[in-house]
C-alpha cells in the first residue's frame, strides 16, 4: 500500500513572522544535531583529528620536498590550503548527514510538522559551521605547534577566518541539496572520495606554474585556489601571486565572495526547493 507523507502548512503571517519562525526552526535544528554529536562522540573526535592529521602528514612529508615560490616556511605556505582544504571536504559530511536523515525517514517526519520550509536545511548548514569553528580552532593550534603564524595582524587574520567560514557555509546548502538529490546514505558516503581531487587540483599544497598550461587554467579558476589564495595574502604567509595570473587569484578576495554569493543565491532556494517537492 503506498503511503503518502502529510505535509504540515507553514506559519503563517508577515515577512516578518515568517523570517522568525525560520530562524526558531533553524536553531532548533541546530541544536538537534549538537545534541546528536553529544551521544556519537566518535564522529566528532575523528572531525576535530582530521585536520590535525593532514597540518602533521602533509607539512612534513612534503615539506622537504617542494619549493615555495618568492622563498619561505612551506609549512607557512600550506596551512591556507589546509585550511581551505578542510573547509570544502565538509560539504560531502552535509551531503551524508542528509542523505542519511532522507533514508531514514527523518525528513517525512520533519515535513509532518508546523514549521518552516527552509528550516531543515538552515539547520544543517548551521551545525556545520559550528562544527567547522571547532575544526579550525584545532587547526590553528597545531598550525602554531609546527611554525604556523599569521603575519598582517588582528583584522586581516580575523578577515581571512571570516572568509572561511562564509564560504563554508554557502557550500553547506551544496551539500544539503545534494544530500536531497542522493537521497541514499550508502551513495553519500561513496561519493566522499570525489572532493578530494577538486582540492587537490588547486594552490593548495603545490605552485600551479609547474602545470601544463590546460591544467594550471583549470586550477586558477578553481574556486579552492581562490579561497586559498585569500588566505596566503590576508595571513602575509608566502605564496601570494605576483606578476600576469588569473582574475580569482589576482583578487582573490573579491572571487571568493562572488563564488559564495553565487553558492547561496543557487542553492539556499534550490534546496528549499527540493525539499519540498521530496514531501509530495
Amino acid at each position: 500500500m503506498a503511503t503518502h507523507t502529510v505535509t504540515a502548512p507553514a506559519p503563517a503571517g508577515s515577512l516578518t513572522t515568517r523570517l522568525r519562525w525560520t530562524v526558531a526552526d533553524g536553531i532548533t535544528l541546530i541544536g538537534r544535531e549538537v545534541a546528536r554529536l553529544r551521544q556519537e562522540p566518535g564522529e566528532l573526535i575523528a572531525m576535530l583529528i582530521f585536520p590535525a592529521i593532514m597540518v602533521v602528514l602533509f607539512g612534513y612529508v612534503f615539506g622537504s620536498a617542494i619549493k615555495v615560490p618568492g622563498g619561505g616556511n612551506y609549512r607557512e605556505y600550506l596551512m591556507p590550503g589546509l585550511f581551505t582544504m578542510v573547509t570544502f571536504t565538509a560539504t560531502m559530511g552535509v551531503t551524508l548527514r542528509v542523505a542519511t536523515d532522507a533514508a531514514r525517514g527523518v525528513m517525512d517526519r520533519f515535513r509532518s510538522m508546523p514549521m518552516a520550509r527552509s528550516a531543515v536545511a538552515f539547520g544543517q548548514s548551521g551545525a556545520d559551521s559550528l562544527m567547522g569553528v571547532l575544526a579550525m580552532i584545532v587547526m590553528v593550534v597545531t598550525g602554531l605547534v609546527v611554525g604556523w603564524q599569521a603575519h598582517r595582524g588582528v583584522w586581516p587574520t580575523a578577515q581571512a577566518f571570516l572568509l572561511l567560514m562564509l564560504f563554508r557555509y554557502a557550500l553547506g546548502w551544496l551539500g544539503v541539496w545534494f544530500g536531497l538529490v542522493v537521497k541514499n546514505e550508502e551513495v553519500a558516503d561513496q561519493l566522499i572520495p570525489l572532493s578530494l581531487p577538486v582540492t587537490m587540483l588547486s594552490n593548495s599544497f603545490v605552485p600551479t606554474a609547474g602545470m601544463p598550461d590546460w591544467l594550471r587554467f583549470i586550477a586558477d579558476w578553481n574556486p579552492v585556489s581562490a579561497l586559498t589564495a585569500a588566505c596566503r595574502k590576508l595571513f602575509g604567509n608566502p605564496g601570494v601571486p605576483t606578476g600576469h595570473t588569473a582574475w580569482p587569484i589576482a583578487h582573490p578576495v573579491a572571487a571568493v565572495l562572488l563564488w559564495s554569493v553565487v553558492l547561496l543565491a543557487v542553492f539556499v532556494p534550490l534546496s528549499v526547493r527540493t525539499y519540498n517537492r521530496r514531501g509530495r
